[in-house]
Parts: structure tokens; C-alpha cells; sequence
């Protein structure tokens, strides 16, 4: 690969490094700015010798060995909170695109098979006083829930860190647990981080547990649903739909999901927004140059590097 004089080096290619081609351009580095595509595992961590942040160009940070990093004293840092709008939009998006077959329609119209309006023609569903669950009520969830506003929606929520008292005093939203929320909710959204606790999250087991007139949308990471389970559970109209922007193995999806009508799929655009990807990259540079003037960047997610 190509080598650069500069001080700052950049991916030359308009597609992801691929691990072996990672590997060999962390070596030497003081700071390494990542994708949530990008595999930092225990390997690469320990392979370089001067490397003093890893700042990834995402909220989550799954993709990152936080331990292996923590005991080499490499800092590892997020972009929280200027997601939080644009991703909360595109989950309501996919929600109403599932709801009202929008990418059906749109397929169908361009194909030429529309031939006139007719009163049972691609129905879907409303959302006016409908029930929407929300599971993981961190920044994300949370708007996604105060969004629902304008539909006079019965909110639910499920989460495991404290009861989230603005949904609760602003929206009258009730913390249940997963198991009722699924069985209740008209509307399910995953707004939850990837976690040994988390993957698979949503099985056949759970998928079995919602509503038939249901819908799931996911916008936070692909593995908290059991993927191949869900193609199942649409194929056999278990649940009404799902709206997808993020993948068990992305970017490849599970075989038979591109297949389905009742699924709309996008390609990971929760904070393709201009205005966002650019505070996204502000802040990600801010923590390297942080880390490399010696002081604590503003975002980091393995405080214990200080100690």
C-alpha cells in the first residue's frame, strides 16, 4: 500500500481497509481515527508499539478491544450525541415506510403495475393511538420516543440502567420488561448497544412473543437480533414487518432477507446527514488532538487508562 510523507494519512481507497491492510498502517502510529467497520482486536492492539488513541468515527465501539486497549494504555474514544436526531429520524423513517409499504408501492409504480387506486390496495397499517416500545432508552431511544408525540402514541420502554423519568413525566411512558413490551408493542425499536447481553437480544423465542400486526426496526447494531430468525418470522407472516439499517454480518444479510416485501432495508444511513457525519469527524479529530497534547479527551469510553 501506497505510503504518505504527511503528518496525517489517509485511506486512499473509496472502500474500507481491509484487516491485513489495518494491521500493516497501524504500525507506527500515534493515533488511529476508525470506522465501526474497522476491526481494533486484541491483535492489532498489541502489534503497534507508539499508539496512543484509537478515536472511532461511531457512538458504539463494538468493533474495539476496550480491555486489550485499557491494558496497553491506549485511549479509546466516541462521537456521542450528535447522532442522536439524525438516527432517531431514520428509525421513525423505516417505521414509516414498513407501516405504510412505501418501498413497495414506490417498486410497483416504477415497474408499471400500477394501474389505479383500489380500496384494498397495498393497506397498511396507522399509528394514531398505537402502542410503541422502545428498547434501550439512551439518547437514541429517547428521541425516538419523544417523536411519537404527534401521534398520540402509548409509549413503552425497557432498558437496564435507571427509569428514564422524561419519558415517564413528559410522554406518561411506563418501564416494563422485554417480555411484556414485546407483547404489547404495536412498534418495537432497538435503540440498544451490542453486548454479550445484548446479541441475539431478539430470537424466535422473542419474535414468537409480538404481535402479528407488528413491527421491528433497528437502528442501533444488527447482531441484537438473531438475523436468520427473523427471516423466518417474515417469511411466515409471524410479524407484520421490519425496517432494518444495520446487519447481523454487515454488509452481507442473511439469505432469503432481500427476498421479502415485508422488510425494508437500508444501508447503515442513520447519521448520513451532512450535518452530522461533520460534527461526527469534528469530534473524533478533537479527541486525537487531545490525546496527543497530553490531556483528556472530552469522549472517552475507557476512563481507567487514566488511573
Amino acid at each position: 500500500m501506497k505510503k504518505y510523507c504527511s503528518p496525517v494519512d489517509v485511506n486512499p481507497h473509496d472502500r474500507p481497509l481491509t484487516y491485513n491492510e489495518l494491521l500493516e498502517q497501524a504500525q507506527g502510529r500515534d493515533a488511529i481515527l476508525t470506522m465501526l467497520s474497522d476491526r481494533i482486536d486484541a491483535r492489532l492492539i498489541h502489534s503497534v508499539e507508539n499508539l496512543r488513541i484509537v478515536a472511532n468515527y461511531a457512538v458504539g465501539y463494538d468493533n474495539i478491544d476496550i480491555k486489550a486497549a485499557t491494558e496497553k494504555g491506549i485511549v479509546v474514544t466516541n462521537t456521542p450525541g450528535v447522532l442522536t436526531d439524525s438516527t432517531a429520524d431514520m428509525a421513525w423513517a423505516l417505521l414509516f415506510a414498513v407501516t405504510r409499504r412505501i418501498v413497495e408501492g414506490d417498486r410497483l409504480t416504477r415497474a408499471g403495475k400500477f394501474t389505479g387506486w383500489s380500496p384494498l390496495f397495498l393497506l397498511g397499517g396507522d399509528l394514531v393511538g398505537k402502542t410503541l416500545g422502545i428498547i434501550g432508552a439512551g439518547r437514541i431511544g429517547t428521541a425516538m420516543a419523544m417523536r411519537s408525540r404527534g401521534w398520540c402514541m402509548r409509549v413503552l420502554y425497557a432498558t437496564q440502567s435507571n427509569r428514564n423519568a422524561m419519558l415517564e413525566e413528559m410522554l406518561g411512558a411506563k418501564r416494563v420488561d422485554v417480555e411484556t413490551l414485546l407483547r404489547e408493542s404495536d412498534f418495537i425499536s432497538l435503540h440498544t448497544p451490542l453486548t454479550e447481553k445484548t446479541r441475539h437480544l431478539i430470537g424466535a423465542n422473542e419474535l414468537s412473543l409480538m404481535k402479528k400486526t407488528a413491527c421491528l426496526i433497528n437502528t442501533g447494531r444488527g447482531a441484537v437480533i438473531d438475523e436468520a430468525a427473523l427471516v423466518t418470522a417474515l417469511k411466515n407472516k409471524q410479524i407484520a414487518g421490519a425496517g432494518l439499517d444495520v446487519y447481523e454480518e454487515e454488509p452481507q444479510l442473511k439469505p432469503g432477507l432481500a427476498g421479502l416485501d415485508n422488510v425494508v432495508l437500508a444501508p447503515h444511513l442513520g447519521s448520513a446527514t451532512v450535518e452530522t457525519r461533520s460534527k461526527m469527524a469534528v469530534m473524533a479529530a478533537e479527541n486525537i488532538i487531545a490525546v496527543l497534547n497530553k490531556q483528556k479527551p472530552r469522549h472517552c469510553v475507557n476512563p481507567g487508562v487514566f488511573a
